[in-house]
């Protein structure tokens, strides 16, 4: 249900031929350039996602409060693009569906449960940004790695007990007196008739508006407390503390942009599919939420992209990672000043886990 839906299940929609050996959603001259799109989404994603968690995982100086968050993010990104498959074998092949009851529930009822996941982690790392920015001598005590821990194990539970139901609102359903070519994985015909199924696109909505608010004020109260004037940072290293303030308020500011305009186009075209019962307007929907779908999946894709484009620590780490021998070949420089020759580390020494992340 990521696109909201089809078309193919006999709606009387002017869709492509649709018989034994071809059932696509799209003509082939759109659905060429789409797969493309998708498989490069897919492929940037799984190998970034997959390189910040060992990044995270393999790096003790990379294990700060704010990367567990981002580390966990990247887990349920990882999960989401795990879905992009099954949804290209939807585009071109919608029926019939030969994967089973199982994964037919389970693919969407993931995707659902990894989308409310991502907004809860970016909205709790946000209010942690919030109380070690504008409170920092409370965020020592109260923001501790193990509380961490906790409440990304408390949050990937509650966005999955959130979406449990749409484990039940979706099935491979069968047409009455057809064959077996009619098996098609979609809403249950008790779900729409229901309004079951409109009500969870409603809340997943609201799952999107309301952390979206929250996020808008917590921004705006950081960035009051960094940027007004006479209200600099107290205590040892605050200049270095400040700086680090900034780096991260950077990273995540855009990591939150890149998502409010990755997902909006989802949730519009969830909300014109179920408000609206006129032909061309499916129509329409059908082709806006296959192009919401593509940035869907470019959202679960980004997020490395853009560490690695403005955090020089994660682009240090990852050249470490992926390349061993020629980082510890720069580990250390040769420069030559007055006196002859002094070697110089080039690796930051560890600080403070409030001032630097990524």
């Amino acid at each position: 249900m990521r696109g909201g839906g089809n078309g193919s299940g006999g709606e009387p929609w002017p869709w492509p031929p649709c018989d034994e050996r071809l059932c696509s959603a799209l003509p082939l001259r759109a659905l060429i350039p789409v797969t493309a799109v998708c498989l490069g989404l897919f492929a940037v994603g799984v190998a970034g996602n997959v390189l910040t968690v060992l990044v995270i995982r393999g790096y003790r100086d990379m294990r700060t409060t704010t990367n567990l968050y981002l580390g966990s993010m990247a887990v349920s990104d990882l999960l989401i693009l795990l879905g992009l498959p099954l949804d290209l074998y939807r585009l071109w092949r919608s029926r019939p569906w030969i994967f089973g009851q199982l994964l037919c529930r389970l693919s969407h009822y993931l995707s659902e449960g990894c989308t409310y996941c991502t907004i809860l982690h970016i909205t709790a790392l946000t209010v942690e940004r919030y109380l070690a920015i504008c409170f920092p001598l409370k965020a020592k005590v109260v923001v501790t790695k193990r509380r961490v821990k906790a409440i990304i194990g408390a949050l990937w539970a509650f966005a999955f007990l959130s979406a449990a139901p749409f484990f039940f609102l979706v099935g491979v359903e069968q047409a009455d007196n057809q064959t077996d070519f009619s098996r098609e994985c979609k809403p249950t015909p008790q779900a729409v008739e229901s309004g079951l199924l409109g009500t969870m696109f409603w809340v997943t909505t609201a799952y999107f508006v309301l952390p979206v608010a929250c996020l808008h004020v917590l921004y705006g109260c950081i960035g009051r407390q960094l940027w007004r004037s006479g209200v600099p940072l107290r205590g040892p290293d605050a200049a270095l503390r400040e700086k680090g303030h900034r780096q991260t308020l950077r990273i995540l500011v855009v990591v939150v942009l890149a998502f409010v305009i990755c997902w909006l186009p989802f949730h519009i075209g969830r909300i014109i599919f179920i408000s609206t019962q006129d032909t061309r307007m499916m129509l329409f929907s059908q082709y806006f939420n296959i192009f919401a779908l593509q940035l869907f999946y470019l959202s679960a894709s980004i997020n490395p992209i853009l560490y690695n484009l403005i955090s020089k620590k994660y682009r240090a780490a990852a050249y470490k990672l992926l390349l061993p021998q020629r980082s510890a070949e720069r580990a250390f420089t040769v420069t030559k000043d007055a006196g002859g020759y002094t070697e110089t580390s080039a690796s930051a020494s560890t600080r403070n886990e409030y001032t630097t992340t990524f």
